[in-house]
């Protein structure tokens, strides 16, 4: 692989591990409401603590991509996983026509799910090498 590759995917995990850092903060303050319109009704827990939950996830996620370069691999492959099961409130904000994020009507609600594969294989991509 050429030297300029790993560096890339450095740089790409730990964009990654920012973001969920401020996503999973924001679940836990100034988007807490807005979050709360991507849980599924069917989901059997209280709404707030998914969403609170969820953040605290994020949270620890995002820093562990960026601080355990060593486990990078096991951590990138738990991400994709989180984003992959977080994936039916995205749908069920889009079936049931929650406006959220600005996601105003099902149009745009309809490109957000395609966002969620993007994550997905950013955390799988960023996180397949080794580092020293």
């Amino acid at each position: 692989m050429p030297p300029s590759r790993p560096r890339l995917r450095s740089a790409a995990r730990i964009a990654l591990g920012g973001m969920l850092v401020f996503a999973g903060t924001s679940h836990l303050t100034f988007a807490r409401r807005d979050f709360r319109a991507q849980v599924p009704p069917w989901v059997p827990i209280d709404t707030d603590d998914v969403v609170l939950a969820s953040g605290v996830v994020e949270i620890g996620l995002g820093a562990a991509l960026a601080a355990l370069p060593r486990e990078q691999r096991r951590v990138g492959a738990i991400a994709a996983l989180f984003f992959t099961a977080i994936f039916p409130g995205n749908v069920a904000q889009y079936t049931g026509r929650r406006d959220a994020f600005g996601l105003d009507t099902d149009r745009k609600r309809a490109l957000r799910l395609l966002g969620q594969p993007v994550l997905v294989a950013w955390a799988w991509w960023s996180t397949r090498t080794r580092t020293p």
